[in-house]
């Protein structure tokens, strides 16, 4: 098969066109015949023009690529290797929801033949795959795992806006569910990658690697903010103490913040849910995530006592928050904790204007049911720098005074990055 890929006498598909799907089928559309699949026939429409949907990639990026991009699932019946890199987002109540996983699964299934691969991209927790994924498979075509088809787990390992560690620079980890299918996953995944491939001992560990990757991220983020909330009380800067503990060599450099997206707030529920199944209840991680998820109500509460402590009468002030996304320089708002702040400082009957340089402002209404800001205004009470998207790095205090209403007011920094810049205004960050 390898070969045959190689030869373009067979075809790669990738099931799955979002920020980690349409990366990696434009990039083995290089060098094999690729189709990508998306159940989204408007995202399908404007891939076919060169547009990526989530604007992460440029138009140049499609050009001279073997690649067909559909909705149709007939297109994939000539296919033979399979990648699924759909989301695997978790519900209201923050247990996982596998339906795209399974829908993509069932959907594969109409098309899987004798002797075809698939390799599963999207984070799930240790087992999914063979658990929940194999029987699908076996169960709707008739055909017999391993001896009739093969399974591999690859975890996507792509970060949003990140320009440096792309797919092909990114050590990529790959399993299979026997020697043969690890050796020629692996071989694929090198016709891309030139970072290298690191072959996992099972399917089980790949999938492990992969969620704890953000579950320790998660953590050490979390044990930040919670340094920041006993730093405040003591009235110490925690990026002053941060930015003096950082000269010893060995001292990790995470920074407090709010944890949202699709990865780091949403991956170690996937373990702990999994972790619960088997009879453990996993404390550090659900405290950690704990401390997290209730970092936007408690910006919000700084912020309004800062209000209150000059002499504001709450219910009549107007906030200014400047970035809506889950992170700096991109335009993808899933699982955005900033809203959290928003949703908070409303239940104040604040009245919040919320601008992002990056957002759709259409998207962030259907998403959660308030609109963008063309252009601020000039007269807050308070201004949060919540995403340090580039076009906010470039303010000064006289840009935040013009804002603020008679020059005067609260500029709540949450990343520290105005830290010593600012000297007449109320001046607070993590």
């Amino acid at each position: 098969m390898y070969q045959e890929l190689l030869d373009k006498k067979t075809k790669l598909a990738v099931i799955g066109l979002g920020y980690v799907g349409l990366p990696i089928a434009l990039e083995f559309a290089r060098k094999v015949s690729v189709v990508g699949f998306d159940i989204n026939a408007k995202r399908v429409e404007l891939m076919k023009q060169g547009i990526d949907p989530s604007n992460e990639l440029e138009s140049s990026d499609f050009e001279g690529r073997d690649i067909t991009f559909t909705a149709n699932v007939d297109d994939l019946k000539d296919c033979t290797f399979y990648i699924v890199a759909v989301p695997t987002p978790v519900d209201y109540h923050r247990v996982p929801d596998l339906t795209p996983l399974v829908k993509a699964t069932e959907t594969l299934s109409k098309v899987l033949k004798r002797g075809d691969y698939v390799v599963y991209e999207s984070t799930v927790y240790p087992g999914c795959t063979e658990e929940d994924c194999i029987p699908i498979l076996e169960k709707n075509t008739g055909l017999k795992f391993v001896q009739d088809f093969k399974v591999g787990y690859s975890p996507e390992r792509i970060n949003p806006g990140d320009k440096e560690h792309t797919l092909t620079k990114i050590t990529k980890v790959v399993s299979g569910c026997d020697a043969e299918s690890l050796d020629l996953i692996a071989k694929v995944y090198e016709i891309v990658v030139e970072a290298g491939v690191h072959r996992a001992a099972t399917i089980k560990v790949a999938e492990a690697a992969k969620i704890i990757e953000n579950t320790q991220r998660d953590l050490n983020i979390a044990l930040m903010n919670e340094l920041s909330k006993i730093f405040e009380k003591m009235g110490i800067n925690t990026y002053d103490v941060l930015e003096a503990a950082g000269t010893k060599w060995n001292f990790l450099p995470f920074r407090p913040g709010l944890v949202g997206g699709h990865c780091i707030g949403v991956d170690p529920y996937y373990l702990t849910h999994k972790a619960l199944s088997v009879g453990y209840t996993p404390e550090v991680i659900l405290s950690g995530r704990h401390i997290n998820d209730s970092m936007g109500e408690w910006v919000a509460k700084n912020i309004v006592q800062r209000l209150i402590k000059a002499g504001k009468t709450v219910q009549d002030c107007k906030v200014l928050v400047l970035g809506a996304t889950f992170k700096e320089n991109v335009s993808d708002i899933r699982n955005s904790k900033v809203v959290d702040v928003i949703n908070e400082l409303k239940s104040y009957s604040i009245h919040v204007d919320v601008a992002d340089a990056y957002a759709e402002s259409e998207e962030v209404k259907h998403e959660y049911g308030f609109d963008l800001v063309d252009k601020p205004g000039d007269n807050y009470d308070a201004i949060l720098v919540a995403v340090n998207h580039k076009p906010y790095l470039a303010y000064t205090e006289a840009d935040f005074k013009d804002m603020l209403k008679d020059g005067k007011g609260i500029l709540a920094d949450l990343k520290g990055v105005f830290r010593g810049k600012i000297n007449d205004l109320t001046y607070w960050s993590l």
